[in-house]
């Protein structure tokens, strides 16, 4: 299912880029977007689930089923009074967090008005995400997964459906996607809230600031908000420094992402939200050992797919960009614009995966101070790495300043990781012997990169290749280098059976 919705959103990024390219009202659609994408981390699958779900696994632990109703009506009825102030409120704020978050566009009335006017469309889709998690959280503690993986696919054929059928009705046709947004919260919800009668746990909203279930939640939420939302504070930062950029700059950022977000959602957000209930099971029944195995197969399946993804993005950056996005409204100038924030970013596909994990490894176990630091020096390192890297890009006049923010965001998610780890290690919860779980992983992906290095050099350029030569040149550099990698991997002593736990 997970594979699924990426395989869409991939259509619904392609469809975006054709018709809309990468220009203002493209950028102001991506600032507009990230504030309820940013908020959603706290709120939805972010700091909420990962307090949320290990509270309720330890409730359901205890078997009392009166306890549980209480506790999912309780928690339903705070979570919808919260998430309604911050959306009235961000409705009515919308000028002034546009300000904040990306002043470049006050010198541009025009166009700080329609990031606006976008911002207060999209704003409500917080509304309806956060009550998909509440349900999504329920149905994967009780390890029903597939619904809510498959939601997303319905936020991807709202966005695709508004493209082609609303954006005609509009003077500027890329208002559609911010209603394309707010439709897909409400199919999102329609689908997985009925679920919840099916499993006999349909909340009835209750509202108690003082019952204990809600006060465990929230207790841990505390720490958690800036821990889980640690990407998305960097994308913001990242956000604000754009908007002082060429115009474009947002948009060949975002289509960046996208691309990221394709093995980051498909393999490292899949085995994030497999593993948390998991991990919050082991620690609630104090079951060490089932804890510590699946923590550990969790990181060697992560680094097993992160590293070659990485090498992979990165070094394939141009031609994939290329064949994915360039057609109609996507030029040349903006694939390779693109292409220069994908070639940074993608080195940091590792320690964003990692993060989902050893995130979940922390809040299964109800611990939220040591995330909270860490996120707090994530941030700074990000923070003093644009301060360098940016100012330094535009004094030498470089053609892609926007590259800095990849990169300082790619360094800032390996710190976070490495800084994760270091704390699970000093805590003994990982094996002795996990710290080399990436060794072969990362020397096949440096035997596939120099394969990868030899394909583009002997092929011809990806820019005098038309589509179907940029898809065909696509398809044989990932296939030689996949079975590069799996050759170097089995010849390092690699064996399948190594996916099993």
């Amino acid at each position: 299912m997970t594979l699924l919705s990426r395989l869409s959103g991939f259509a619904r990024d392609v469809l975006q880029a054709a018709l809309f390219g990468a220009n203002a009202a493209t950028d102001a659609f991506t600032i507009a977007y990230r504030v309820p994408n940013f908020l959603r981390r706290i709120f939805a699958e972010g700091s909420f689930a990962m307090a949320f779900v290990p509270t309720l696994a330890a409730v359901r632990a205890r078997g009392d089923r009166a306890e549980l109703r209480s506790f999912l009506d309780h928690v339903a009825g705070m979570l919808i009074l919260a998430v309604s102030l911050v959306t009235i409120l961000g409705i009515l704020a919308a000028p002034w967090i546009v300000a904040a978050i990306a002043p470049g566009t006050l010198a541009d009335p025009e166009r700080f008005a329609l990031t606006g006017e976008m911002l207060r469309v999209v704003f409500p889709y917080l509304w309806f995400i956060a009550l998909v998690a509440f349900a999504g959280g329920v149905l994967n503690s009780r390890g029903r997964f597939a619904l809510a993986a498959f939601a997303p696919v319905l936020h991807n054929l709202a966005l695709i459906a508004a493209m082609l059928f609303l954006a005609r009705y509009f003077e500027v046709p890329e208002k559609a996607l911010a209603y394309g947004v707010l439709l897909a919260g409400v199919a999102q919800l329609l689908l997985l809230w009925p679920a919840l009668a099916g499993s006999g746990e349909m909340p009835r909203p209750r509202l108690d600031p003082t019952h204990p279930g809600v006060r465990e939640v929230l207790r841990r939420m505390g720490p958690t908000v800036f821990a889980a939302s640690v990407a998305q504070i960097n994308l913001i930062v990242g956000t604000a420094c754009a908007s002082l950029l060429m115009v474009g700059a947002q948009s060949w950022l975002w289509y960046a992402d996208r691309l990221l977000e394709l093995p980051l959602g498909l393999f490292g957000v899949a085995l994030g939200t497999v593993l948390l209930p998991r991990l919050a099971e082991g620690h609630a029944r104090d079951r060490g050992e089932d804890f510590r195995d699946s923590l550990s197969w969790g990181i060697r399946t992560c680094l097993l797919i992160a590293l070659p993804a990485a090498v992979g993005l990165a070094l394939l950056a141009e031609p994939l960009v290329g064949a994915i996005y360039q057609r109609a409204a996507f030029s040349v100038y903006d694939a390779r614009m693109t292409a220069a924030a994908l070639s940074l970013l993608a080195w940091g596909l590792p320690g964003f995966m990692l993060a989902k994990i050893l995130l979940s490894a922390f809040y299964a176990r109800g611990e939220t101070r040591q995330p909270m630091r860490i996120a707090l020096a994530t941030v700074a390192v990000n923070l003093l790495l644009l301060g360098v890297l940016l100012p330094l890009m535009l004094w030498l006049e470089d053609a892609a300043p926007h590259a800095a923010i990849a990169g300082a965001t790619a360094v800032a998610g390996n710190a976070q990781a490495l800084f994760l780890l270091r704390a699970l290690r000093r805590e003994a919860l990982l094996p002795p012997k996990e710290g080399r779980a990436g060794w072969r992983p990362l020397l096949a992906s440096a035997v596939m990169s120099l394969a990868l290095a030899w394909i583009l050099a002997v092929l011809p350029s990806w820019t005098v290749l038309g589509t179907a030569g940029r898809w065909a040149l696509i398809g044989a550099a990932i296939a030689a280098g996949a079975a590069v990698y799996a050759a170097a991997l089995l010849l390092l002593g690699w064996r399948p059976r190594e996916l099993l736990r």
